[in-house]
């Protein structure tokens, strides 16, 4: 078995990342009800 995930930070937040969430509108409701829960981290 090979090792498959190896992990990249630039790459990850490209995906997964704030400004990605911040774009669309179902990104942003996500931010909205992190912010409401209190999370430390809204998005990647």
């Amino acid at each position: 078995m090979s090792v498959t995930y190896q992990p990249k930070k630039r790459k990850r937040a490209r995906k997964h990342g704030f400004l990605i969430k911040s774009r669309t509108k179902n990104g942003r409701k996500m931010i909205v009800r992190r912010r409401r829960k209190g999370r430390k981290k809204l998005a990647l």
